[in-house]
């Protein structure tokens, strides 16, 4: 007698009938396209545009907010302020990686503040994927400032220290 008896798809015949044919397979330079797509959405100044680019269920970690971003409200909310400034990203240093289903792009991107010309340089990662409706939108994005100028900030105030207190601290 069989008392217990499994049956299943080799995971490889499963991920092969799954995965995204070769002519909807993203290229990098289509990823680098879906970066100038959200560069230019930024460049509407319309937040609503901005989170038109993000899947329903992302995770925006923004480098100027202590909340993640995981709804489409709270997208639209950060992008708000954020847009005040009329930003422009410029792509500066990056790797792509494309899977079946997903890409991540990761790198370094420079912000111009369009509204008194100020910079800032930023680490990024993008990983998009596919909606619902068969379009490739922004499923992760995370941002942080390069550790350089926290770093020299936290020089410094030690030379401040120094000049302060001597060796005594």
């Amino acid at each position: 007698k069989i008392s217990h008896h499994h049956s299943s798809m080799m995971p490889e015949a499963m991920l092969a009938s799954k995965s995204t044919s070769s002519s909807d397979k993203l290229s990098e330079e289509k990823v680098l396209d879906l970066f100038d797509e959200w560069n230019n959405a930024l460049a509407t100044e319309d937040p609503k545009e901005v989170a038109a680019c993000y899947a329903k269920d992302a995770i925006f970690l923004p480098a100027t907010s202590d909340t993640p971003r995981n709804t489409n409200d709270l997208i639209v909310d950060y992008y708000t302020d954020f847009l005040e400034n009329k930003p422009q990203a410029v792509f500066k240093d990056g790797k792509i990686t494309i899977g079946n289903d997903w890409a991540e792009n990761a790198g370094v991107y420079e912000f111009t503040m369009g509204t008194d010309g100020s910079k800032a340089t930023y680490r990024y990662s993008f990983v998009y994927v596919k909606d619902d409706d068969d379009q490739w939108k922004i499923a992760h994005h995370h941002s942080s400032l390069m550790p350089e100028g926290t770093l020299k900030a936290g020089e410094q105030f030690k030379a401040i220290e120094k000049v302060l207190f001597g060796d005594k601290k």
